[in-house]
């Protein structure tokens, strides 16, 4: 049987803010099985102006919002370009962008990613695949989260997926059915206390380890009305914004006991996921937080199983270059039992040079 094959780029970029993965991956598709093999890969750090720009957007006018949209599908360019000839990559397919999320508001009809603009494909002289969330909204959908079928497609030997991001999600099968969904915040929350004690991160989350459980504020934390809610269900910064950070505020706790507390807060919502010794991947900046994972496997007992650094760090790349080179099939990227839209669908735009 013959074999499909794609060159690709996979470009994301999370609300961590950690900076922007690129991977370059080769997929083949071969006996109805997705293989790929991550060729080169490299996370550009954003710098104190893109990273202030980029967390204050939330609060920009439309005008303002429109002008960072520019200014960052040309960043995202120059990047996408510096790494091309880095790594002298030659006849792509396409590349493959998720941008990055600024809005996030299913429930109220919108989803808004930045650097996913037409003009990206001329400056990169390039088939670009990006915007995959916008009509998963307009379908009645979450538009999040978008993983999950490439970890059906990918990584279906787990029992679950576990990705520590700026938020957590997971994604199992259930029923002859793909069901995913955000749990909690995760580094979005303590990569900001982190940076209050001089550090970008919690390095193996050694500063939460010497800080102390706050037994009120993590019963507050666990009682929020989000936990109790049926899938689907997605998180934003707004949500963050609104209700996570003013109760650790109000606490009047160290940093490092807002960071002991918040870690045992993602670890018990985590542990409310999985079936007892389930294999569960784990990937994400988190997967290195040697503390959360840890306490996961004290309070869950599952089997937590941690992939190479390539995947751990550059497996949401590696999965929106997935859902290019399947848009670019015209075959399903988005699933409607986890996002919850009206039905299955081919999502995102494609922009040709």
């Amino acid at each position: 049987m013959e074999s499909d094959k794609y060159h690709i780029i996979g470009v994301m970029s999370g609300t961590s803010l950690d900076g922007i993965d690129l991977a370059e991956i080769y997929f083949t598709y071969f006996e109805k099985k997705w293989n790929f093999e991550i060729l080169a890969a490299q996370t550009v750090p954003y710098s104190s102006f893109w990273s202030g720009e980029l967390r204050e957007a939330i609060n920009f006018s439309k005008e303002q919002l429109e002008r960072l949209d520019f200014k960052y599908t040309e960043k995202l360019s120059e990047e996408i370009l510096k790494f091309i000839k880095k790594h002298n990559i030659l006849e792509i397919d396409a590349v493959c962008s998720h941008g990055h999320t600024i809005l996030h508001q299913p429930d109220k009809g919108f989803t808004y990613q930045i650097g996913n603009l037409p003009r990206i494909s001329k400056l990169l002289g390039q088939t670009v695949v990006c915007d995959f969330r916008v009509q998963d909204v307009e379908l009645g959908g979450q538009g999040a989260p978008l993983v999950p079928i490439g970890d059906r497609l990918l990584f279906s030997k787990y029992d679950y997926c576990l990705n520590l991001g700026g938020f957590a999600n997971c994604s199992f099968e259930k029923n002859g059915k793909r069901i995913a969904f955000d749990i909690c915040p995760a580094n979005i929350v303590l990569n900001k206390y982190a940076e209050k004690l001089g550090k970008d991160f919690d390095e193996g989350g050694k500063m939460a380890a010497s800080g102390k459980v706050d037994g009120a504020l993590l019963n507050k934390l666990n009682s929020l009305s989000f936990y109790s809610e049926k899938p689907p269900k997605s998180l934003g910064l707004e949500w963050v914004q609104s209700t996570i950070f003013p109760l650790l505020e109000t606490s009047k706790i160290s940093s490092e006991d807002i960071l002991r507390t918040f870690t045992e807060h993602i670890a018990v919502q985590l542990a409310k996921q999985f079936s007892e010794q389930a294999s569960v991947l784990i990937t994400g900046g988190g997967a290195y937080n040697s503390f959360l994972v840890d306490r996961l496997n004290k309070i869950a007992q599952v089997e937590a199983a941690i992939p190479s650094p390539e995947i751990i760090e550059y497996k949401e790349a590696l999965i929106f270059g997935l859902l290019g080179v399947l848009k670019l099939r015209d075959e399903v990227n988005c699933l409607a039992s986890v996002t919850g839209a009206s039905k299955n669908h081919s999502s995102g735009k494609i922009f040709y040079p």
